[in-house]
């Protein structure tokens, strides 16, 4: 599945140029491409181009990004397929390509000069130009060479910041939920009648008004994922619901679609303390480790997910620190206060040693930065001036300093990787804190829940027991 994004920006070429044919990135650049501009001169090319239009101010360059799904595609195809784009919809731009391979899924960047070399005209981007140029070219490409597309519908609103922060850590959402049950029962249903019916039986209530709302029962809110992505509006599924249809009839699509079954449940050792209460507890909770999203799950266990969740982390924190009693874990509390309290002495000495640096650091920075700006300077270019009096600047700052730039950049890289480590360190003492509060505060109400489930269950028995020998 092929992602795009554009990108306005007013910042420098060189560091965007930089970064797309990163060799790191790139497998030592053998991932790049140029379109209308040579390798090791784009930049030069860029600015040369704005002099000679005389539209230098505003935008200096887009960067779009072309994520794809991981597995999907070699990085080989994903260059052939960034190439083909930009000789389509960027043919009178300077572009420079590069395909990284350094994360889980190949992305391609594509950074292009915002002044057409023939026109002299900047380049306008806004949803229009996306939807019907960016997005569309890049879905047939992407067609074309037997790339996934997303479903048709663009998202209209941002997630908010906690709902980006569940999914960043793989966690659910009910509206990754829901999108996902939305989902199933687009691919299941015959046709608009039926869908509804396979929402309600899912646990749904459903809203018909402008928009279609959706919530579990017991939810105070409905939501409207067409906010999100116009594929959810009703016109969209009945069109989706009327394509699944057609692709079956043509037997491109199996008629029935296979479900996983649920995992047998795996038995864990016995447990005391601590460990069985939260055990007991998560098992209470909806039997997650039995399977974490169970066919049958009703609509209130469905809820209860996200504060199962919770407890498995506490679950899994009371197992690596091995507490079993009040005292362990206060023992614990303590070991977390007192490492705190040290790694933030640590932490206070090596900003000291970074303060009294910070002048020779940012002078440093600056030389390294501006060196693209001193060369093209000093072939004659007009409009760098100012950088490159900030460059001389840098450089009389280190020349006077009396240490040698090797030097300087050692100690800064070593500062800056001991205080990461610290905040690193800081950040998961602080959490072993924090989860030993939460422990302490809970661990009551848990014992009480448990004790009130455990006598219902006790006289559910006695009574279903009574009515057999009668």
């Amino acid at each position: 599945m092929a992602v795009t994004k554009i990108l306005a920006r007013h910042a420098r070429l060189d560091l965007a140029i930089n970064y797309a044919v990163n060799p790191d990135k790139t497998d030592e650049e053998v991932l790049t491409a140029y379109l209308n501009c040579d390798k090791g001169h784009a930049c030069n090319q860029m600015l040369a181009t704005k002099e000679a239009k005389n539209n230098r101010d505003g935008v200096q360059y887009y960067h779009i990004i072309q994520s794809f799904k991981p597995g999907e595609i070699t990085p080989e195809l994903a260059l052939e397929i960034a190439q083909a784009f930009a000789k389509e919809h960027l043919s009178d731009y300077e572009v420079v390509i590069g395909v990284h391979v350094d994360k889980e899924h190949i992305h391609a960047h594509m950074i292009f000069n915002s002044v057409n070399q023939v026109t002299g005209r900047k380049y306008h981007s806004n949803a229009k130009s996306y939807y019907q140029q960016i997005r569309g070219i890049s879905d047939k490409l992407c067609r074309e060479h037997g790339v996934s597309v997303i479903m048709e519908g663009k998202p209209s609103k941002a997630v908010s910041y906690i709902e980006w922060l569940r999914q960043s850590k793989g966690q659910p959402t009910f509206r990754s939920m829901l999108e996902a049950d939305l989902r199933e029962a687009i691919a299941d249903a015959n046709d608009l009648g039926h869908f509804f019916l396979l929402m309600e039986h899912k646990g749904y209530e459903i809203h018909h008004g402008n928009r279609l709302g959706f919530r579990l029962r017991g939810q105070e809110r409905f939501m409207y994922p067409e906010r999100k992505n116009a594929a959810y509006s009703e016109e969209n599924i009945e069109r989706a619901i009327a394509g699944n249809l057609a692709e079956i009839e043509a037997g491109s699509r199996p008629a029935f679609i296979p479900r996983p079954k649920p995992q047998p449940y795996r038995p864990h050792p016995k447990y005391k303390g601590f460990l069985a209460l939260y055990y007991h507890y998560c098992y209470l909770l909806g039997r997650i480790e039995k399977r974490q999203y169970p066919p049958r799950m009703t609509p209130h266990l469905r809820q209860e997910i996200m504060k199962a969740e919770t407890y498995k982390a506490r679950l899994k924190f009371l197992q690596e620190n091995n507490i079993t009693t009040a005292d362990d874990l206060t023992a614990c509390m303590q070991r977390a206060e007192n490492a705190v309290a040290q790694l933030a002495k640590q932490r206070t000495i090596l900003n000291v040693r970074k303060k009294k640096r910070k002048k020779l650091f940012d002078a440093l920075a600056a030389e390294e930065s501006l060196a693209v700006s001193k060369a093209l300077y000093e072939e004659s270019l007009s409009g760098m001036e100012a950088e490159y009096a900030q460059y001389a600047e840098a450089k009389a700052v280190l020349d006077a300093c009396g240490f040698s730039r090797q030097a300087l950049t050692e100690e800064k890289a070593d500062i800056y990787e001991q205080l990461a480590q610290l905040n690193k360190q800081i950040r998961a003492e602080r959490q072993k804190i924090k989860l030993c509060r939460e422990i302490a505060v809970s661990a009551a109400v848990m014992q009480r829940e448990v004790a009130a489930q455990e006598k219902s269950l006790h006289e559910k028995e006695t009574e279903h027991s009574f009515t057999n020998r009668r």
